[in-house]
């Protein structure tokens, strides 16, 4: 029997002989299909880390549920005439974890600290220069004040703040680092501490009974109201789907925030079920490794994007509640238009052309794929099998997903399934891909042109004027094809009847804030 039907078996007897000790304790467990990577918000991290210290910390600003910029430790934000000065104003009253008030001294040490290269802090590249623009100076006028001052003007300082991969820039209290200056907790202001993280099984969080909400009465996005009315959040460990299944229809666990398709097409006909379905603003699709001796004829790429029947593909991989998107403009984004509707078509005899002309005899294409997310090895899956009526041999490396992710980060690939998570501006999707590959080795399209056109968009704030970068962005990408967007995604999340408050929305990151638990022994 696989180990973790085992494991999910044994967790659905403890469930079933626990459940009233569960509901007395308030404790909501939550699936996660892999372990988080570290505790520092922001550094070593990946998706399910970022979704899981995001209930510690919080940043200046933060995504609303609409997707746009809002205050979360600010109270205002001012921003100078010339775009060169952004002032914070703090919230009063606001505490970290440890009981200390939150001051203008900690903003400070927080960004010293992000903006020191042995920090490794994910988003160093977005403040540094290296992007749009540079943080020159960062200064604590009085304990409630936050000055900083940029070399240029840059339209997406705040929503560079708010990424969900840079941990949304979250102020953490001195104490989380050892007398050593070596990292020890996350000690911030949001509505969850960090509790226990047994490595490869779970980690939990626990109440912050201190926590200071916004004024706002709502859950809204990261902002708004982010009270915590459970004692404590355990997310489980659950790598392979049937058996975080099995644990969602057994009690074992509460909630599972991402399951596929299929899967919810059956969870929804469970009668103590329900399930969500939200847009999401991910990307998916193949990524090519352009230095590679093969990959880097285009006519070899291109082929492979001619060999795709994606509206077929697309289909099966979201049972029908997804579209075909090639751009890497999210199909929610306002930026998304006619252009960016523009893909390639389907076209098999043109794709063996291009092969011939490029003296393609079948050689091996490896492409890395992983079963922790279930579409990236189905999308990799049937790609594989379209590709193979052009005469494409590709043949599939399944690898541990942390591995596939460090050989994207060091570009040690020839192609690979992937996704990115969402971007929710336009600029910041394409900054996710462009980028020179000496200096950034998991930059997928380095491209002079590319990297200008997207410098402009980056400074830009009329939308008017951005709009048609972006198109001429789209309109070289399908010419150089770095990669093959396929598809957007939809989170799908899926909860026993107990579970309320609970909302899937674009971020596609669960927020067990505001969140209850019914009480079902009445």
């Amino acid at each position: 029997m696989n180990t973790y039907v085992k494991a999910a078996l044994a967790v659905a007897m403890s469930a079933c002989s626990m459940s009233m000790a569960i509901a007395q304790e308030n404790v909501i467990h939550v699936g996660l299909n892999g372990d988080i990577r570290s505790t520092d918000p922001g550094v070593n991290r990946d998706d399910n880390t970022d979704a899981v210290m995001m209930h510690i910390v919080e940043g200046l600003v933060a995504f609303g549920e609409d997707t746009r910029i809002a205050p979360l430790l600010a109270s205002a934000v001012d921003i100078s005439p010339d775009g060169l000065r952004y002032t914070f104003t703090l919230r009063d009253g606001v505490r970290f974890q440890n009981g200390e008030v939150l001051t203008a001294d900690d903003v400070l040490w927080t960004w010293q600290r992000y903006l020191d290269p042995k920090t490794q802090w994910r988003c160093l590249a977005e403040f540094d220069g290296r992007g749009a623009a540079k943080v020159v100076e960062v200064l604590a006028p009085d304990p409630k004040t936050v000055e900083f001052r940029l070399d240029q003007a840059n339209g997406l300082f705040l929503a560079a703040m708010a990424r969900t991969d840079c941990a949304g820039s979250g102020i953490l209290h001195p104490d989380s680092l050892g007398a050593d200056g070596s990292w020890r907790a996350p000690i911030g202001t949001g509505p969850f501490t960090l509790g226990t993280w047994q490595k490869g099984q779970y980690v939990e969080l626990e109440r912050f009974d201190g926590y200071t909400p916004r004024a706002e009465a709502e859950v809204d996005g990261y902002t708004g109201n982010k009270q915590a009315f459970v004692d404590k959040v355990r997310f489980e460990v659950i790598p392979d789907s049937a058996s975080a299944k099995a644990a969602l229809l057994s009690g074992g666990v509460d909630v599972l925030p991402d399951v596929t398709a299929m899967d919810a097409a059956q969870l929804k006909q469970v009668k103590n079920l329900q399930v969500q379905v939200s847009p999401i603003m991910t990307i998916s699709g193949l990524l090519f490794q352009t230095r590679d001796p093969l990959l880097k004829d285009v006519r070899i790429r291109r082929a492979v994007a001619l060999s795709l029947d994606y509206a077929q593909m697309v289909a099966a991989l979201s049972d029908g509640l997804s579209q075909v998107n090639n751009s890497v403009i999210p199909t929610a984004s306002p930026y998304y238009d006619a252009t960016a509707h523009k893909g390639y078509a389907y076209d098999l005899d043109q794709a063996r052309r291009l092969l011939k002309e490029a003296g393609y005899t079948g050689e091996k294409i490896r492409m890395l794929v992983n079963k922790r997310y279930p579409q990236m090895f189905d999308m990799g899956l049937l790609s594989q099998a379209m590709a193979q009526a052009a005469g494409l041999n590709i043949e599939m490396e399944t690898l541990e997903w942390g591995t596939q992710l460090e050989r994207y980060q060091s570009g040690s690939y020839q192609m690979m399934s992937f996704s990115y998570s969402g971007r929710f501006d336009a600029a910041q999707s394409y900054e996710s891909v462009i980028g020179d590959k000496q200096k950034e080795p998991r930059k997928v399209w380095d491209s002079p042109q590319a990297l200008a056109l997207l410098r402009e968009a980056q400074r830009e704030v009329d939308p008017a004027r951005r709009r048609p970068l972006f198109d001429q962005l789209h309109t070289l990408m399908l010419e150089e094809v770095p990669m093959v967007v396929i598809y957007n995604g939809t989170a799908i999340g899926a909860m026993g009847k107990r579970v309320e408050g609970y909302r899937s929305w674009p971020v596609a990151k669960p927020r067990l804030w505001g969140v209850k638990l019914a009480d079902t022994s009445k």
